[in-house]
Order: structure tokens, then C-alpha cells, then sequence
């Protein structure tokens, strides 16, 4: 019998979609001057987190986290933010779109319904500029919607920050063009052949720290738009609107008075990855009013510069 130990070696699809993540962090790292990551502490900028510390162990993170801060936030997700910030010892740049409502700079929606996703955009491109960021890190995913879809792992934005579809780098082989003008700058997306379900898979096999509220929890929330919306300092109730209490979770997280929890009884990582795989909905597309403004409501705002 053959006792040869020189057969290749495989990785699993998670541990392959890892290397691939760290390979384009590093890359970044490598060619950009100021490279910043986007951390909302949701759960795949916290998969994104903890991907891009594993590939500068034991060193520190080289460059900076950055939150677009909407003031609209689940305290949970504030609080987790700041506790994975000094576990880490990580460099927060802090976007605020309350500061900016105040000089002026962006006006906010009024009305029910109204969020303050759309007005996120104009504060991180002021970011980006004032602090000369070269490369953003992202951690959009394909799946997440159609938009997505089209996006490049390295996304060229222009000096406006304006993202066109059809002026896109080619990534055959898995290249990476990272050129670029004074005042442009690139969104890396290292996340983005991950699913929904990969993302779950790997918070489980690599025990990731992720916000409390993913689990399932009992809240008080209001029905909005087909969705259950949390009850929060930030949210005007509608007349006709009752509170109620529902065990729920969150399947993403953004402004909380425009995402929505699902109802679920997954209290642990085994039953939310049960749960995911059998979902047939997107996160986004279920659970975010922004994303129902209309049939491209999310290219759109990517053309202005969202994330």
C-alpha cells in the first residue's frame, strides 16, 4: 500500500474562501497608502474584521476601522462596536451624519418611514476625502442583491466617488488593477464570493464575536412595510401603529428605524445556520425598508457613492 503524503492538499470551501479574503486584504495593504475598513459592527463587516486581523497576526491591524455613525443605532450594536474596538486595540474614525445634519451639509427625511441610510453617502465620501483614503474595505457580498452582483472585488470609484458599472477593471485570474488618480479611490470587497450561509457557517467554525442581536431575543417592534421594526428612541410610531412584543432576530443591521427583525426561535449558531439554509429570501431584500424604494433603488445609490 501507497504511504505517499505528497497528494495536494484541499482546503474546505470555507477555509478557501478565508485565503482568499486574506490574500486580497493583504494585497491592499501592500499597494495602497491609506486603506481604511468599513466596521457598522454587523456580522459580516465582523467576519471581514476578523478575517483581515488574521492576516496580520500576531501584528496589530495596519490601518484604521471607520463607522459611518447614522445616530440611528440599536445601543447593542454601539455598545458591541466599542467593545471589539478596544478588544482589539483597533484605530475608529467615527463618520457622524448627526454632526453633519447639524452644519448642514445633508438634510434629513422627514415623515414616517423616513431613515437616514440615503444621507450616509455624503459623509463617507467627505470621510474618505479628509482623510485621503485610497482603499475602503467593504463587506458587501454578490448575494445580497443585483447590484452587488455587478460589483468587482477591487471597484474603482471616481474623484467623485461615483461608482459606474461599465468602467470596471477586468479580475481574470484573480488580478487586481490597483491604479489610480490623486482624489480616486477603490472599494475592496474581500467578502464578495461569500454567501449568507458561508458567513454563518464561518462565524460557527471560527467562533467570531458578533452582536447579541442576531440571536433570536424578545423585542418590542411595530409592523411597518411587511417588516418588524424595533422600538426605539428613534422611531415615531404612525397612528395606526401598535407596539407589540415578538421573539425575533436580525438578519442584518443598519439604521434601526429602516431594518427589520424576522421572527425566529434561533437562539444558538447551529439553529440560525439551519435557519439560513433554508431561508429563500435575501437578507436585504426581506429585512431593509432602503431597499425597497424601487427596482434599482441600490444601484442608484451606489452610483452616488453608497457603499
Amino acid at each position: 500500500m501507497s504511504t505517499r503524503t505528497d497528494a495536494p492538499y484541499r482546503l474546505s470551501h470555507l477555509r478557501a474562501l478565508e485565503a482568499e479574503a486574506i490574500h486580497i486584504v493583504r494585497e491592499v495593504a501592500a499597494e495602497f497608502e491609506r486603506p481604511v475598513m468599513l466596521f457598522s459592527g454587523g456580522k459580516d463587516s465582523s467576519v471581514m474584521l476578523h478575517v483581515a486581523r488574521k492576516a496580520f497576526w500576531p501584528c496589530k491591524l495596519p490601518f484604521p476601522v471607520m463607522h459611518i455613525d447614522t445616530g440611528h443605532n440599536y445601543d447593542e450594536v454601539i455598545a458591541f462596536r466599542d467593545e471589539e474596538v478596544e478588544r482589539a486595540d483597533l484605530r475608529l474614525v467615527v463618520a457622524s451624519v448627526p454632526d453633519a445634519i447639524a452644519a448642514g451639509k445633508v438634510t434629513e427625511a422627514s415623515g414616517n418611514g423616513a431613515t437616514r441610510n440615503r444621507i450616509q453617502t455624503p459623509v463617507l465620501l467627505e470621510a474618505i476625502e479628509e482623510n485621503g483614503f485610497d482603499a475602503v474595505f467593504g463587506g458587501a457580498r454578490r448575494d445580497e442583491e443585483k447590484a452587488r452582483a455587478k460589483e468587482r472585488v477591487f471597484s474603482f470609484r471616481d474623484e467623485f466617488g461615483q461608482w459606474d458599472p461599465k468602467n470596471q477593471r477586468p479580475e481574470l485570474w484573480s488580478l487586481y488593477n490597483a491604479r489610480h488618480h490623486r482624489g480616486e479611490h477603490l472599494r475592496v470587497f474581500p467578502l464578495s464570493n461569500w454567501t449568507e450561509l458561508d458567513i454563518w457557517e464561518y462565524i460557527r467554525a471560527d467562533d467570531v464575536r458578533i452582536a447579541p442581536l442576531y440571536f433570536a431575543h424578545q423585542r418590542e417592534v411595530v409592523r411597518r412595510d411587511g417588516m418588524w421594526i424595533g422600538v426605539t428612541q428613534h422611531l415615531t410610531l404612525g397612528d395606526d401603529e401598535e407596539v407589540e412584543t415578538r421573539t425575533v432576530r436580525f438578519r442584518t443591521i443598519g439604521d434601526a428605524t429602516g431594518t427589520g427583525a424576522v421572527e425566529s426561535t434561533a437562539s444558538d449558531l447551529d439553529q440560525i445556520v439551519d435557519e439560513v439554509a433554508a431561508t429563500r429570501l435575501t437578507e436585504r431584500g426581506a429585512t431593509r425598508a432602503d431597499d425597497r424604494i424601487s427596482e434599482a433603488g441600490m444601484e442608484d445609490r451606489k452610483r452616488e457613492g453608497y457603499f
